[in-house]
């Protein structure tokens, strides 16, 4: 699909009403019936239609906007940007399904090699060894002859690290291990990096005991933005991030989250060749809300009152986040008047909340009342019956 923006003919900013209006001008003007001698206006109106689905779903249109982005940085289009990912993803799935063919064969030889250690080894009265290197064991199984030179150097680095772990296990290696596996199972090795041969050994020296020699280094942080509502975070929802590769980060809104606030999400980023997966830095934007303002943990609302409440005091309720609060009204209470109630606010995380804060707005009646215009314009005037 071409660009949506210039379909409807909006800037890249533009708000949700003003890509609303542009559709429905646009729609009405290109619609079939208004252009029965057109072939091509059946195309046009529904080219319209496409383009506003995109811009007018927050998601959607996010996630173009960040294909765009990637594209212009590459020199491309986000239509020749699209294309190539779902090229890529047809070409993973290809490799994951040859390295899934590979790997069984792998498992199937080392369960076979396992069991004739563990049989020779009873036999003998002996514990079984490790016996064939894991490469040894890929290389007679795909007949792979190069790199013998590396390999020799690899099992006796490989020696040393085995017993270093007896007595420490390495946690960085172990997650390298898990990375090269996906790798093979992905089919989205580096060829340069690691080769698929170091590769299928990764998964022998899982069983086998053996470390790899360093850990891979982690894909950078990308940032991301996400707005949450208050009722969000009062019901807990998870709110879900678009990611530039399609995939989509998630996090819980809680009542401590607070505006501008940037939560880093481990592990949900985007994932390079290679490379770990990477994090994601989440702006979060709180949503306004009709009836409440957040200042901390305390919640913020206005309560109109009429003259005579405001002057004699009253008793009365407000909305609060769970329902009506009763509240007091002094006498003589005067317009921007605070009224704190305790506890009715956002919880703080230490067992207790903030506070609703009311704050008054004098109303007149909806009609004139003659009494009370005599009673101020007498005020007014000095005199007093």
């Amino acid at each position: 699909m071409r660009d949506p923006y210039k379909i409807l003919g909006v800037k890249r900013d533009a708000e949700a009403g003003e890509i609303k209006a542009a559709w429905r001008n646009l729609a009405k003007t290109a619609h079939p019936d208004h252009n029965m001698g057109d072939p091509t206006a059946t195309e046009r109106f529904a080219e319209i239609g496409r383009a506003y689905e995109t811009l007018k779903d927050p998601q959607k249109r996010s996630r173009y906007d960040q294909v765009a982005r990637m594209a212009e940085a590459k020199g491309q289009t986000a239509e020749q940007t699209i294309i190539q990912q779902r090229q890529a993803a047809r070409e993973a799935a290809e490799r994951a399904r040859v390295a899934r063919a590979n790997a069984e064969r792998v498992m199937e030889e080392l369960a076979r090699a396992n069991a004739r250690k563990a049989a020779a080894a009873a036999a003998s009265g002996q514990q079984a060894g490790t016996g064939e290197a894991p490469e040894d064991m890929v290389e007679r199984i795909f007949g792979v002859k190069a790199g013998r030179a590396q390999q020799d150097q690899a099992a006796s680095e490989m020696s040393a690290q085995q017993a270093e772990k007896q007595r420490e296990p390495n946690a960085a290696a172990m997650e390298e291990q898990r990375a090269e596996e996906e790798q093979l199972a992905t089919g989205t090795a580096s060829v340069g990096a690691r080769s698929p041969f170091r590769i299928l050994g990764s998964i022998v020296r899982r069983f086998t005991g053996s470390v790899p020699d360093k850990a891979p280094e982690k894909t950078p942080e990308v940032a991301a933005e996400a707005t949450v509502t208050l009722d969000d975070m009062l019901k807990g929802r998870w709110i879900t991030v678009p990611l530039s590769d399609g995939r989509e980060a998630r996090f819980q809104a809680t009542t401590d989250i607070g505006n501008g606030q940037v939560l880093h999400l481990k592990g949900q980023g985007l994932k390079l060749q290679g490379m770990l997966r990477g994090d994601v830095a989440v702006t979060v934007h709180l949503s306004t809300d009709a009836r409440f303002t957040l200042n901390g943990h305390d919640v913020r609302t206005t309560l109109p009152v009429t003259i005579e409440n405001a002057v004699l005091g009253c008793e009365t309720t407000v909305e609060g986040l769970s329902g009506p609060v009763k509240l007091t009204v002094p006498a003589w209470s005067g317009s921007d008047q605070i009224i704190r109630v305790h506890g009715e606010g956002l919880p703080d995380g230490n067992g207790g909340n903030g506070d609703l804060v009311v704050e008054l707005r004098l109303m007149l009646w909806e009609k004139p009342d003659d009494k009370i215009t005599d009673l101020m314009r007498s005020m007014r005037e000095g005199l007093f019956l």
